[in-house]
């Protein structure tokens, strides 16, 4: 549920009211934040970074915020088996139907990125794709994903995330508390390699720049990273 709707949503069941608002906000959440999520990564702008990343990963893959399944056609053979994390039912009834476009063997769970439902160091590589962005407890995700990652594993990475240059800085701090409300969580301003830093991993690669579009929700960070 959207933060404010579940504020809400706390002051109605305290004050015992029907709560009509938190109905709809519901309904927006779990229906309609699905499908704008999936229409606006179909953009075929993505796809040079989707190919990059994702077709990197071998072995046994994580993919955290697995979506629609978006990802699914770009693994390479490398690839033996992708389990694919997503909170959203929505999401993953429609990742199913896209299970299809890949040979792979791939396992879906619903679970959140913060409470990852695998053992210790039990796969070979990590992948996000624009998903560090809407993560409640992103600090905490990262150190589970940490976490998952076998000896020797990698992350592999694309997110949206705080710019270099300060006037776009300043309208990602200002945009972002009205923005994440409504597309699903979405923070403009994550430094997304300092978080990773953060949580143990050592960047060994990583470009950043800003895809074609408005600045402050199009500056990339891709690359990868290994568990220090």
């Amino acid at each position: 549920m959207l933060p404010f709707a579940s504020v809400w949503k706390r002051v109605c069941l305290k004050n015992k009211r029907p709560c009509s608002f938190c109905g709809t906000m519901t309904f927006y959440q779990e229906r309609i934040v699905p499908w704008l999520i999936h229409l606006s990564m179909r953009q075929r702008m993505l796809a040079p970074y989707r190919d990059r990343v994702v077709s990197s990963a071998r072995g046994r893959v994580l993919e955290v915020g697995i979506g629609s399944g978006l990802n699914l056609p770009f693994y390479a053979s490398t690839a033996t088996e992708i389990i694919g994390l997503e909170p959203s039912p929505k999401l993953l009834e429609m990742a199913n139907k896209a299970a299809r476009k890949t040979p792979i063997p791939l396992r879906l769970v619903e679970g959140t990125a913060e409470a990852i439902p695998i053992e210790d160091h039990d796969v070979d590589a990590v992948v996000t794709t624009w998903t560090m962005c809407s993560i409640p407890e992103i600090q905490t995700a990262l150190q589970e994903m940490r976490r998952v990652l076998r000896p020797g594993g990698r992350l592999f990475f694309v997110e949206h995330g705080r710019a270099t240059e300060p006037r776009v800085r300043w309208w990602q701090d200002h945009l972002t508390p009205a923005w994440k409300h409504l597309s699903g969580g979405c923070h403009l301003n994550r430094a997304i390699d300092e978080l990773v830093e953060n949580a143990g991993f050592r960047i060994e690669r990583l470009d950043q720049g800003y895809m074609r579009g408005p600045k402050p929700i199009t500056f990339m960070y891709e690359g990868s990273a290994r568990p220090q």
